[in-house]
């Protein structure tokens, strides 16, 4: 690809078809959440019944999935954010595109925010499905953060904590346990300085962890639900590349506006 980013508003379907084979290192795609029926939307937000029913919804995923299989390079990796309804059928449809050897975590991010429920627990938690293109091959960064478990580990003079093994003592990293496949990331805020107005609006500390992790800097990103483009504007200020794509011109037009803000890692 001669440009190095580029943000464009149309089908995506028809858009990745024109891109070349293995041009991503990595890719994230939000797509629209799927509704049973009228009102069934994710969080407690109103939601338009899928034409089709579960069935369409699938079949309108298949195609957009199989081109982000394509477009991913032999280190890259895919995740796909989505909610209780249709994770499970997702992820038989993605063993079958990808290769089940190639399925690596399933995330939970929980947000802890919405409504209350009354008749089951509250629902308060996405799923993200992730695979490599090539398992082994795939880029991955060990990322840390957060305390351990301390009570009761001896201690030495300068109190770092520790436990004593056959091998001498045993001290923990100082920069945190590695992270796990479960996020406590808190949901945008309606006061929130990132809000813009999107109403799928996703934290820019979801996409920061997802990059990190699964990129390199000079990378390419790409992102074909964009959205008001978090992705791309995270990929932007993080040094990696970025191509994004979404129908919507006033999601266009919010991302451009957001890229035009960023100042980008030197």
């Amino acid at each position: 690809m001669k440009r190095r980013s580029q943000v464009v508003c149309g089908d995506n379907l028809t858009f990745m078809r024109r891109l070349p084979d293995g041009c991503c290192d990595l890719i994230y795609a939000d797509p629209p959440f799927f509704a049973a029926r009228r009102g069934q939307g994710s969080r407690g937000r109103f939601a338009e019944a899928w034409v089709g029913g579960l069935d369409g919804y699938l079949a309108f995923l298949r195609p957009r999935l199989a081109q982000m299989h394509r477009l991913l390079s032999p280190r890259g990796s895919l995740y796909v954010h989505l909610d209780a309804h249709v994770v499970h059928y997702v992820k038989v449809m993605m063993d079958e595109l990808f290769g089940r050897d190639n399925f690596l975590n399933e995330i939970i991010w929980s947000y802890r925010t919405g409504g209350v429920a009354r008749r089951w627990f509250g629902r308060k938690h996405d799923t993200l499905l992730l695979y490599a293109r090539r398992r082994g091959a795939h880029t991955f960064n060990v990322l840390r953060g957060g305390d351990y478990r301390t009570d009761g580990l001896l201690r030495d003079k300068r109190l770092r904590p520790y436990k004593r093994t056959r091998h001498g003592r045993l001290y923990f990293h100082p920069d945190g346990p590695a992270m796990t496949d479960v996020w406590d990331i808190p949901f945008l805020s309606t006061v929130s300085l990132e809000r813009t107005g999107w109403p799928t609006q996703k934290p820019e500390a979801l996409l920061e962890r997802i990059i990190r992790a699964s990129s390199d800097p000079g990378d390419r990103v790409g992102d074909f639900f964009c959205g008001s483009g978090t992705t791309l504007v995270v990929a932007k200020r993080l040094g990696r590349r970025y191509i994004g794509c979404d129908i919507s011109p006033r999601a266009i037009q919010i991302t451009r506006r957001r890229l035009a803000w960023v100042r980008a890692a030197r």
